[in-house]
């Protein structure tokens, strides 16, 4: 019996759903990493880990206040001094306060999911997600996993969802590229062939009607 479908986490789920956010948060992430220490790196991943999963998440205020548009940066640096500085590394704090500057504190678990992905590359591992109408068995899954090997050069992480409006086949996102092989992909491409090939016929006809209009 094929095992039930992992869900997506939703910090790399959301990368991937949102490639222009996620090239942003990238740029941030990159900086982040590079502000840290080789050998504190693990450290403040954690750090960052648990100010999303035990600030933002938690506390719904607090991530509508980051994410608001309505609240100006010197608020929201306000913000950051009382309930960051003194509870988080400077490090950390000084990050957020970079964020809030620059009106991007809404990307912030995006940044993190970035920077986890980033640090996944450096040890040649890959996320795929892989998205079916129906749920693959194991084996299916193997099948892929061993092929992303081979394709990309480096350990794939296999994400697995359902979305049952692709109607069969499936959909294989790696990073920005995406490779669809959905049966509404395919029904997609073959309306936009029929569509050319109608206008196509339609002004091959008028181009005629005119020819012979001159004739």
């Amino acid at each position: 019996m094929a095992k039930k479908t992992q869900q997506i986490k939703t910090r790399i789920e959301t990368v991937m759903q949102d490639p222009a956010a996620g090239a942003v948060a990238r740029i941030y992430a990159d900086a982040f990493l590079s502000a840290v220490p080789e050998g504190e790196l693990p450290q403040a991943l954690e750090e960052f880990r648990a100010f999303i999963d035990q600030v933002v998440a938690r506390q719904h205020d607090f991530g509508r206040v980051l994410a608001s548009g309505m609240i100006g940066r010197d608020k929201k640096l306000a913000i950051v001094d009382r309930v960051v500085a003194g509870r988080a590394s400077e490090l950390f704090t000084n990050f957020l306060r970079v964020l809030a500057r620059h009106d991007r504190l809404q990307l912030v678990s995006l940044i993190l999911a970035q920077a986890e992905i980033e640090m996944e590359r450096r040890a040649g591992i890959k996320r795929v997600q892989v998205i079916s109408a129906q749920p693959l068995s194991e084996a299916t899954l193997q099948k892929i996993r061993d092929r992303m090997a081979q394709t990309l050069s480096a350990t794939p992480i296999i994400e697995a969802a359902v979305d049952p409006s692709l109607l069969g086949g499936m959909r294989i996102r790696v990073g920005d590229t995406v490779y669809d092989g959905s049966l509404r992909a395919r029904l997609n491409q073959l309306r936009h062939r029929v569509r050319e090939r109608s206008l196509n016929e339609i002004q091959s006809g008028r181009d005629r009607f005119s020819t012979s209009e001159r004739d």
